[in-house]
């Protein structure tokens, strides 16, 4: 599965605001992610086009499985980095916002690496 950042960060984005709120429509997402109403609109209308997305007459937005596995790994990964990041003394804020930068950036198999050392040194 190659996408971009930008439709992670989309798919992403409609994952929190479903468990947020339980379901999601584009107006959502443009007060979440600070985008304007056109930017998401398309973005909207090309994951849909890409089978990631559906949406019904009402605007409510479905994941479907290829979009629903990239946020969960996006986000899971999301997760994860922020916990590392605080643990190793950075700020919620900043490690929230450092996890972003680098969720998309990272291999699985670094990725996996850290996930392996952060649950060891859990335990």
């Amino acid at each position: 599965m190659n996408i971009h950042q930008s439709a992670e960060d989309y798919l992403e984005a409609i994952l929190k605001l479903r468990e947020d709120r339980g379901m999601v429509r584009s107006i959502d997402i443009v007060h979440d992610l600070g985008f304007s109403k056109p930017s998401v609109s398309i973005a909207m209308r090309n994951l849909r086009e890409n089978g990631y997305i559906q949406m019904d007459d009402d605007g409510y937005i479905t994941l479907m499985p290829p979009g629903e596995e990239i946020a969960q790994r996006i986000y899971d990964r999301h997760k994860l980095l922020t916990q590392v990041f605080i643990q190793l003394g950075v700020s919620p804020e900043t490690a929230a916002a450092n996890a972003c930068k680098v969720e998309h950036d990272l291999s699985d198999e670094t990725f996996e690496k850290i996930k392996a050392s952060f649950h060891r040194r859990k335990k």
